[in-house]
């Protein structure tokens, strides 16, 4: 009986619908159509990312003086805030640029409690950022007394007419100069005091502590290294990655930007690899945009040994990566190694635009390059597995696969735009 009443019911439906008029479905199945593509949007809307704006203390940053004590808190240069006052609401800003670089390169080293492995990233890191873009002088004539060895230890030759760390507004030539710029995202532990003695000890000592890193186990005594080269900025709560690297990038000095996770897990001997490749798709603008990438190891045995679930996290998103972003980003083999270079004038395109501060950060970095026609190379780096990683595999690459979804969408809908 219950079967007969339920087909009776439907035989009355099918009659109903072939006798409404078409124009009538036709209005209802458009409006039905718009009504839930409002709700798409209205709901994309609400869960689509806003960064927040930076506090005023998290546009200051500390650094050494010569004798080796912290500053007190100094404003930061941000040459974004410079671009916003020429802006126009609601209007793109055309050929956007930015004040000329004071030194060659500037690095963005983003660090949420990394006191444990800081240390060995920044031996690797300063040993070959002074050994290629530093002008320290060579050894100490005997003789000399302790505060002059130092003080000829760190004369240097005049880089763009100042020595490296110092401001000027001349173009950078000779590639010489650099800066590190740790970005505290919130730390609870002592990554802070951990950069602070680090500086402190190869800008004082006559014999600075080698750190051992992913890359040189073995200890040697480190560089020296000039006052003020090294600065850390203080996010007062926790923005995640993304946030951290973008806002430090927006304060850069350099020439050239690269950021670098914190572990030390990219060789970063390899540098010179992004630099001469950026150097070599730079367009008539002076953009490029150089990333690091894995892609070659695949198949070693750093990746065969994973476990099986991390393998397959790891290739289903290389498969929505594929199918999510725009064509050139896709064609990507590595979106997510933290290793990446740009250069300065590239900056304005991409940062000011920047709403991920989680994981799937650089996908929309690749993703802005790739809507202003900036040219990527992509440049395959030494990589190593690195203990203390904070990420969640399983919990992570979901919230990736997520976050992709709606960064594509809100791109595409137009919540996102470049304006």
């Amino acid at each position: 009986m219950a079967q007969e009443a339920w087909s009776d019911i439907c035989v009355q439906c099918v009659e109903l619908l072939v006798n409404v008029p078409v124009s009538v479905l036709l209005v209802t199945f458009a409006a039905t159509l718009t009504g839930f593509l409002v709700l798409v949007y209205v709901t994309l809307y609400a869960v689509a990312p806003v960064p927040r704006k930076p506090y005023p203390e998290e546009k200051q940053y500390r650094t050494l003086t010569k004798d080796g004590a912290i500053t007190e808190p100094q404003a930061l240069p941000c040459w974004q805030d410079a671009l916003d006052a020429k802006r126009r609401p609601g209007r793109t800003l055309e050929n956007p640029s930015v004040e000329e670089p004071e030194l060659f390169l500037s690095l963005v080293v983003p660090a949420y409690n990394e006191e444990d492995r800081l240390g060995g990233m920044l031996e690797e890191a300063v040993n070959y950022l002074e050994r290629m873009y530093g002008t320290v002088t060579g050894a100490i004539p005997n003789g000399v007394d302790a505060d002059a060895a130092q003080k000829a230890l760190r004369q240097r030759k005049s880089a763009n007419g100042h020595a490296n760390g110092s401001a000027t507004s001349h173009p950078v030539h000779d590639n010489k100069g650099w800066e590190i710029i740790i970005v505290s995202d919130g730390s609870k532990d002592k990554t802070e005091e951990t950069a602070f003695t680090f500086a402190r000890d190869h800008q004082l000592s006559l014999h600075p502590k080698g750190y051992s890193g992913p890359w040189t186990p073995g200890t040697k005594e480190g560089v020296h290294i000039p006052p003020g080269t090294i600065r850390v900025v203080t996010l007062t709560e926790n923005r995640g990655k993304g946030g951290a690297v973008t806002h430090g990038m927006r304060h850069v000095r350099g020439q050239y930007v690269v950021f670098a996770d914190a572990d030390g897990a990219s060789k970063f001997e390899d540098l010179g690899k992004l630099v001469a490749a950026c150097q070599g798709v730079e367009d008539s603008l002076g953009r490029g945009v150089a990333v690091g990438s894995r892609a070659h190891m695949v198949g070693s045995e750093a990746v065969v040994k994973r476990s099986k679930l991390r393998n397959f996290l790891m290739h289903s998103f290389h498969l929505i990566l594929w199918l999510l972003t725009p064509s050139k980003t896709a064609t990507i083999k590595d979106t997510q190694c933290g290793f990446k270079l740009f250069t300065r004038a590239s900056l304005p395109y991409i940062i000011p635009y920047m709403h991920s501060e989680g994981w799937i950060f650089d996908v929309e970095m690749l993703m802005l390059a790739e809507f202003a026609g900036i040219p990527v190379a992509e440049v395959p780096v030494g990589w190593r597995e690195v203990m203390g990683s904070k990420l969640n595999v399983v919990r992570d690459s979901v919230g990736m696969a997520w976050g992709l979804a709606v960064l594509r969408a809100a791109w595409l809908l137009g919540i996102y735009q470049r304006t």
